[in-house]
């Protein structure tokens, strides 16, 4: 993702820092960049496959490819359930699935990457019918009795003392294995196995249609320049049309937060919100309503009270009900704190405003955030903005993950590229040489690709048959703002902590070492997955740190000065509430969804949460349907909290280091007891590993604020 180019540290952590490493990483400059072919001869001394993935060129290779992987699988299924029962293994029954389902998984998992990145509509359009086909052929897989019974009668045995005792990851592979034969209705009559494949094969394409329907949902306002007040004169340049009297162009996304946050005309800000929280809306309300109900029906049939106590059952919460009460008890303990915030913030407006009586709307609170920040604190978040060019940023990054996991980045030609400014990194062990996987980074907007930044798996790692280890492909696909002329992309604080954030899940799907892909990377509880990303933002609130890399792009010897962090701190503390109670508005959102009784309105529940916890919204909208985790992450938003929770007392680890958030030796801990192990293990004794205690929720409710 850097091309590492070097520049200036400060002399006292220079020492710390290993030098940028890897050829070529001065991508247009003298030397070509390397090949993957340039790691073979290291992957075949440490026993490793590393290769760059082959990427279906037309919508019809497209189906070749879904076909052909389909039909070895049903033909590697057919010869797993002709084996005898009674002679089942661990190996034959088990651990044969892990391998059988991989190359499915595999295109599957290319084929949502296609979808959400290709600039061909037809070859996005193909991809989604293929992401939906796999699902429906996945569904049929979980209801297959052939297979089930070869399971079963493994696990008899087993259980009966007649088959050698497990340990470690094949036990819990045996153990999770079970746990979702059951999950998935292979103990119901056959009348109800049917329909449990039909609604799966139901929700599937409705949630496929949802997530289409975001995507290629947008909305373009156009506003004069004095609607716009506030807004930084760069983006009125950057968005200003040839001719009309609405002469500036405001994208709904990715302009909202730009706009929410420095346009000091309400109207305009109201109208922008009404249309953020409208998009998408006559197709995907609707939409919704029938994901939750098929939800709830699927969730009965299986023998659960909802949809949330299905989805929560393998996670570190357990249940709905620990869930609901996590959730509700921060909401109850912000409370005082998120009181004084909003009081603090109508004061502002009643003072810009005149109005003694003015109170806080929802189009209101991310402006004034903003202003208390630069009036309280002197801190201008579009102005700090020139610390934080894009390239710098990376380059900083990557050198801080290359010292603290031990690590070596080298970026390669990608060879196909799906948009012509993609990059791609080879990630190695600085000691030993082993390649251990490779990410892509794609970083800019465009039509008709994913509108969000995350990290997209593209392969899973695996132990194969023969010994070698298949290392895994991650994609990180991001949507920063491009520059303007001689101006750099220039990213906002926030999006400096997001992308720390989202390079921690690609450490997680690169660093594994899982024999089974069942659990390798980031295929963890969903409550538990975010906590090792979620600790990594703490990064970029530490002076040391930031010492390394932030510096104003037109003078690189100017410094972000170490009280401006101090007061971007205290901004972030005096804040904490408001940011906090609209994360658990949405969680108790998501779960209120995924509990209530049939006939729900997804638009009722969300626009009547948001009022109760954080602040109304506008009439007649639906938030909900442009809301893309709940496909996905559905029953499960309230893992955000949960897992902050876990990471802020992960951080206290390098907190108490010599080294602080430098440390090497707890960047290798970090990388030992939790980005290598993966899933293979319990959530817990991961943390507990990495910690050498039992975790606590002390430091979250610190972070907090809260006594």
């Amino acid at each position: 993702m850097s091309r590492l180019r070097p520049f200036p540290f400060p002399v006292a952590l220079l020492a710390l820092l290993p030098a940028c490493q890897g050829p070529g990483v001065h991508r247009g400059e003298e030397a070509a960049l390397p090949t993957i072919a340039d790691f073979a001869a290291a992957a075949e001394e440490h026993e490793v496959v590393l290769e760059l993935p082959r990427f279906e060129q037309s919508p019809a290779e497209v189906d070749t490819t879904v076909d052909g992987i389909l039909a070895r699988a049903d033909e590697r299924l057919a010869r797993y359930a002709a084996q005898d029962p009674e002679r089942a293994t661990f190996a034959s029954a088990i651990a044969a699935l892990d391998d059988i389902l991989y190359p499915v998984l595999t295109v599957q998992n290319r084929m949502y990457l296609m979808k959400e990145t290709r600039q061909e509509e037809d070859m996005r359009a193909a991809c989604t019918a293929a992401v939906d086909r796999i699902n429906e052929w996945l569904v049929a897989f979980h209801l297959r009795e052939d297979v089930y019974r070869i399971c079963r009668a493994f696990a008899d045995a087993y259980e009966s003392g007649r088959r050698p005792r497990l340990a470690g990851e094949d036990r819990k592979l045996y153990r999770d294995t079970m746990r979702d034969w059951r999950r998935q209705g292979l103990e119901l009559d056959a009348a109800a196995r049917a329909e449990v494949g039909r609604l799966r094969n139901e929700l599937n394409r409705l949630e496929t249609e949802f997530d289409t329907n975001i995507t290629e949902t947008q909305e373009t306002l156009f506003f004069t320049a004095d609607e716009l007040a506030g807004v930084p004169d760069s983006f009125l340049t950057a968005s200003r049309q040839p001719d009309g009297r609405h002469a500036v162009r405001v994208t709904v996304t990715p302009d909202y937060l730009t706009v929410m946050e420095n346009c000091s005309v309400a109207e305009t800000r109201r109208l922008l919100n009404r249309a953020r929280y409208s998009l998408a809306m006559a197709e995907n309300g609707p939409l919704l309503d029938r994901m939750v109900e098929t939800r709830r029906r699927l969730a009965e049939l299986l023998g659960y009270d909802s949809w949330a106590d299905y989805q929560i059952e393998p996670r570190m919460a357990r249940t709905a009900e620990r869930a609901i009460g996590f959730v509700e008890d921060l909401i109850a303990g912000l409370e005082p704190k998120f009181t004084a915030e909003v009081e603090e913030l109508r004061r502002l407006k009643a003072e810009e405003t005149g109005d003694p009586e003015a109170e806080i709307l929802w189009w209101d609170f991310r402006y004034y955030q903003h202003q208390l920040m630069k009036q309280r604190y002197q801190v201008d978040s579009e102005a700090l903005r020139v610390f934080f060019p894009l390239e710098r940023v990376l380059d900083g990054m990557f050198t801080i993950y290359q010292r603290i996991f031990g690590l070596r980045f080298t970026e390669i030609d990608p060879g196909y590229r799906w948009v012509a400014d993609l990059r791609a990194f080879v990630v190695s062990d600085a000691a030993s040489g082993e390649p251990l996987g490779l990410f892509y980074l794609d970083l800019f907007p465009r039509p008709g690709k994913y509108n969000h930044f995350a990290q997209f798996d593209v392969v899973g790692g695996k132990r194969l048959s023969d010994g070698r280890y298949l290392r895994p492909v991650a994609a990180l696909v991001c949507n920063f703002t491009p520059g303007v002329g001689d101006e750099p992309s220039l990213m906002s604080h926030d999006e400096v902590e997001t992308i720390f954030h989202e390079f921690g899940h690609a450490m997680h799907t690169i660093l594994t070492r899982a024999r089974y892909a069942t659990f390798a990377g980031a295929n963890v509880p969903r409550d538990f997955v975010e906590a090792p990303s979620q600790m990594l933002e703490n990064w970029v609130w530490d002076p040391e740190v930031l010492a390394l890399f932030a510096a104003d792009w037109r003078n690189p010897s100017r410094r972000l000065p170490a009280e401006t962090i101090r007061r971007m701190r205290e901004a972030d503390l005096a804040t904490k509430a408001v940011y906090y109670r609209r994360q658990l508005a949405l969680a108790l959102t998501d779960l209120r969804l995924h509990t209530a009784p049939a006939g729900a309105n997804s638009m009722a529940i969300g626009n009547s949460t948001s009022a109760e916890v954080l602040f109304e919204p506008p009439a007649g909208t639906n938030f909900c349907a442009y809301w893309g985790h709940l496909t996905g992450y559905d029953a499960g938003y309230y893992g955000y909290a949960w897992a902050d929770a876990i990471a802020a007392d992960l951080a206290t680890a390098f907190e108490q280091a010599p080294d602080g958030f430098l440390d090497v030796a707890t960047g290798l801990r970090l990388r030992r007891e939790i980005y290598e192990v993966g899933g293979a293990r319990d959530a817990e004794e991961s943390i507990r590993r990495f910690l050498g205690r039992e975790r606590s929720n002390a430091a979250f409710l610190k972070s907090l604020g809260i006594d």
